[in-house]
């Protein structure tokens, strides 16, 4: 019988974004965070979230229809993973890295086609600004980013806690690390580490408030500095995490030699990102997210594990080798 092909996965994907700016709209919202104080109907929803009544409940069963809410009747609750994850005020909250999608990169997509064709980013260096002074320019902006950054890498830290060999080792440095969650996360699951994060100095007071919440203040500290300007302090392993693919070639090989020379013989170098896949066919959110470093940077990209264990090579690490994560991450750890 002859293969039956439809237009159904293209509309899929080229309508995606429908579903993309509901999400991110119920997170802008704080829709999540209502929920889990308890269920509530549609109405009560829609007047706590000023909705008006012609879209709300179309919005609200569409999440459901979506899978981030569930409905009995007219009573809405979160599903377990909105709940878990997009809850503002759980420690496992995730939706930092949505709230920057809506506000920044979801309009800035909409010029890829210019960014293609001249090869120039299409944030607010476009119109002569930079990315960090638009993020950093008061400490609201600076911790929407950071809390960002940590709800892009709590997945990813509670696997590289549970998979990497910590046993092997008794010190961690988390290098650009915004508010500690790798740290935080292996010292919760291995009472022997201890650890630090080395950032920008504005970055200590959203740390050390990240880090009491934990009751880890005694286990993690904080070093300020510039990862380029300045050494890095040493420890049996350092991270490099969504670090190296927000550069250009040479200054991802100048921080691994940087880790390099900070370590101590034996040590290890532990680098995630949205690593490509060396065919270049099959991860597609690393390839996807090699495009947003073209909307977003000037020179910055993702990259195959094959390239990454070059690097690692060309620094003098005597052997690396790679691991899945989770969500098209991985992790490529190097041995001095």
């Amino acid at each position: 019988m002859r293969h039956e092909i439809s237009p159904e996965p293209i509309l899929q994907v080229g309508l995606g974004f429908m579903a993309s700016k509901t999400l991110l709209t119920a997170v802008e919202l704080d829709l999540f965070s209502r929920l889990a104080e308890g269920p509530r109907t549609g109405a009560d929803l829609a007047e706590a979230l000023g909705l008006h009544p012609r879209g709300a409940a179309d919005f609200l069963d569409a999440l459901v229809a979506l899978g981030f809410l569930e409905r009995s009747e007219d009573v809405y609750r979160n599903s377990p993973s909105a709940d878990t994850f997009l809850d503002r005020e759980k420690a496992t909250y995730a939706g930092g890295i949505l709230e920057m999608a809506n506000s920044r990169l979801y309009p800035f997509w909409g010029s890829l086609t210019e960014a293609l064709r001249t090869g120039k980013p299409q944030n607010e260096h476009k119109h002569g600004g930079d990315v960090f002074d638009a993020i950093y320019r008061d400490q609201e902006g600076l911790e929407g980013f950071l809390h960002g950054m940590t709800g892009l890498s709590m997945g990813k830290a509670l696997v590289i806690a549970e998979r990497f060999p910590w046993a092997d080792y008794r010190t961690v440095l988390d290098v650009g690390g915004a508010v500690g969650c790798v740290p935080v996360a292996v010292a919760q699951r291995h009472p022997h580490m201890s650890g630090s994060v080395f950032e920008l100095p504005r970055v200590r007071p959203v740390f050390e408030r990240y880090v009491a919440s934990f009751g880890l203040e005694d286990r993690l500290t904080f070093h300020g500095g510039d990862f380029f300007t300045d050494d890095l302090p040493g420890a049996d392993v350092i991270v490099l995490g969504q670090i190296l693919h927000g550069w250009g070639l040479e200054e991802k090989r100048l921080l691994l030699k940087k880790a390099y020379d900070a370590l101590p013989d034996g040590g290890a170098v532990l680098v995630y990102d949205a690593i490509i896949d060396d065919d270049r066919k099959a991860n597609t959110f690393g390839l996807l997210a090699s495009l947003n470093m073209l909307i977003e940077t000037r020179s910055a990209f993702e990259y195959t594990a094959a390239d990454g264990r070059a690097w690692m090579a060309e620094a003098g690490f005597r052997g690396s080798r790679i691991e899945p994560l989770t969500d098209g991450y991985s992790m490529l750890v190097g041995i001095k």
